[in-house]
């Protein structure tokens, strides 16, 4: 009889790729991997790592165990959101995932509809973006908060649902005594390239959305100062010492001396979703916690609405 743990982690073996990151990501030695790894071995009677003196990988045989524990975890947990749907409470750890600054944006909302449900607990975590739908699918985490800059979320996947939730464009923020705050001076992206610019370092999705805005418009795009996480920019823009393109969304973080700006015409943004296994969203904890998503979500795009973009 394979041991439903057991199939579990090769699976993790399989999409990290080596027995320390599957340690590392399990909470797990290296010793204990390798020989739950081996008896995993003996249980199927066959070779299912490929060792050598300083990597491991799976046999063929490994890898169509894999397609195989997958399918069967799926079902497992399948059966296990049908039964608890019919108990109906939600109870139980529900452990959700976010990029920064929705996870700042939705905590609190989340905290205050949640806490009604004494038998449920939530665990909110933060992840860098990019990452929220494969911690979903390993099952690290019940639900993810991803941002979709290309509309590509979920897409050809089965194994995942996903709700859209809101639309979170890239508005100027500026230091409220600029020029350019006053709502009645004209935005032209043109004018803009010489001023003291600051983003998110290279390769990051928001940078790469702040340099499509100026490819849109054509020539070269400012070569801005490079700093890690938005809430650090939003801090120096109030300061006075540049301006920046960050996500709407980011304005949660409540820096104050800021003055937002909308750009001209359909600037650049991205969707932001909730994703969830397609085996677990009947749980009664997941559900409950996805439609608690939904609600704050729309609170949020309201104050997300052009109308509202004023000093901050």
């Amino acid at each position: 009889m394979l041991e439903l743990r057991r199939l579990a982690l090769i699976c993790e073996f399989a999409r990290r790729g080596s027995i320390a990151a599957t340690a590392e990501s399990l909470g797990y030695s290296p010793s204990a991997v390798s020989q739950q790894l081996v008896a995993l071995e003996r249980e199927t009677g066959t070779a299912l790592i490929d060792r050598t003196a300083r990597s491991a990988e799976l046999t063929d045989a490994g890898r169509r165990l894999v397609v195989h524990a997958e399918r069967i975890l799926s079902m497992v947990e399948e059966a296990e959101s049908d039964l608890s749907a019919h108990a109906g409470t939600p109870s139980g750890r529900v452990v959700l995932t976010a990029f920064p600054t929705a996870a700042v944006a939705f905590a609190p909302a989340l905290a205050r509809s949640l806490r009604r449900h004494t038998q449920l607990t939530l665990r909110m975590r933060q992840s860098r973006s990019g990452r929220g739908m494969r911690e979903v699918q390993s099952g690290e985490v019940d639900i993810a908060l991803v941002d979709d800059w290309y509309g590509r979320a979920g897409s050809g996947n089965e194994s995942v649902r996903v709700f859209p939730l809101l639309h979170d464009p890239l508005v100027l923020v500026l230091p409220r005594k600029h020029r350019l705050a006053d709502p009645e001076v004209p935005l032209d992206l043109q004018e803009l390239r010489d001023e003291p610019w600051m983003a998110t370092p290279d390769g990051e999705p928001s940078r790469l959305a702040v340099d499509r805005l100026f490819v849109d418009v054509g020539g070269t795009k400012p070569t801005p100062w490079e700093f890690e996480g938005l809430g650090t920019i939003l801090s120096l823009v109030a300061k006075g010492i540049g301006i920046a393109a960050v996500p709407a969304l980011a304005l949660g973080a409540g820096v104050r001396g800021l003055a937002v700006r909308q750009f001209p015409g359909d600037p650049v943004g991205r969707e932001v979703h909730a994703v969830a296994r397609a085996s677990s969203v009947h749980r009664p904890s997941v559900s409950v916690t996805l439609r608690a998503i939904h609600v704050a979500a729309r609170y949020i795009a309201a104050d997300l609405d052009p109308v509202r973009l004023a000093e901050r």
